[in-house]
């Protein structure tokens, strides 16, 4: 059975749960991601700050890529 053809997804963007879901990520990954999880790795875990900051830019940056790619398939309408 080919999914692409038949139009169905493995996501099914219309169920209140997955937008839900997804809208929440997109949150946590731009806004939570490069403050409070940068914060946490560098006091709390004590690694070097360099790091910690590259892998909140990357947090930050997959947040963007997500929030972007919901917008182009309008899940927010």
């Amino acid at each position: 059975m080919n999914r692409e053809r038949d139009g169905s997804h493995v996501l099914n963007f219309s169920s209140k749960f997955w937008k839900t879901f997804l809208i929440l990520l997109v949150a946590v990954l731009a806004f939570a991601g490069p403050t409070y999880f940068v914060l946490f790795l560098w006091r709390g875990l004590d690694l070097s700050y360099a790091f910690s900051m590259v892998l909140g830019f990357l947090m930050f940056t997959i947040g963007l890529i997500l929030l972007s790619l919901l917008i182009k398939k309008k899940v927010f309408s």
